[in-house]
């Protein structure tokens, strides 16, 4: 690439996003540079509006425009029972199952000492003071927390956290299983996820 300042930043910023490599990078620099006035004013627009209107609702943590979110708002929903995610995307993913009517409590990350993220650094602390306002309030009090975390060693330590910080609660705490995914060949099954289908074998 030519040693030009202003594209080599561009190319520098692009590259941070998750997902996006140097090469990919590049490549979208390229297109931003070609596309002219038209699309950069476009993606500066929409950058400055999401940082100047979404924030995230106090009460989940997901992200919102409005007070709250529209999980928090709907009164349908069942208070009794909170679905724990890592990222706001991923109640993206269990609302598209249609399996859950209840709240969420979104974490903003996960327990990883390699990246120097701890307990602090994550919604725990509000879980727990969530659990704690439901034991004593005269409203619906939380039965179940659903922890709806990534099947890899920062989910599994961030789980483990979670079971020993909120002992004593008299919450009942599960885990979404893990294992076989509908439609997949056994034989390409590697042995880690085939361990975790036997651990959440189902009667039937």
């Amino acid at each position: 690439m030519l040693h030009i300042p202003a594209l080599e930043k561009l190319v520098h910023e692009l590259s941070r996003l998750p997902g996006i490599g140097p090469k990919t990078a590049q490549r979208l620099a390229y297109y931003i540079l070609k596309s002219k006035d038209a699309y950069p004013e476009k993606l500066s627009e929409a950058l400055l509006r999401v940082q100047t209107e979404v924030h995230t609702c106090p009460e989940c943590f997901n992200y919102t425009d409005r007070e709250l979110c529209k999980f928090c708002e709907d009164p349908h929903r069942q208070s009794e029972s909170i679905c724990l995610v890592e990222e706001p995307s991923d109640i993206v993913r269990i609302e598209s199952s249609g399996a859950f009517r209840g709240r969420y409590h979104v974490l903003h990350g996960v327990i990883s000492p390699l990246e120097g993220i701890t307990a602090k650094d994550l919604k725990i602390q509000e879980l727990v003071a969530k659990i704690d306002k439901g034991l004593n309030d005269d409203g619906p009090t939380i039965k179940e927390i659903i922890l709806a975390l990534d099947a890899d060693i920062e989910g599994d330590t961030t789980a483990l956290y979670l079971a020993k910080a909120l002992q004593g609660k008299n919450v009942k705490i599960s885990r979404i299983a893990h294992g076989i995914p509908i439609g997949s060949d056994i034989d390409f099954i590697d042995d880690r996820t085939m361990g975790r289908a036997l651990e959440n074998r189902v009667q039937l």
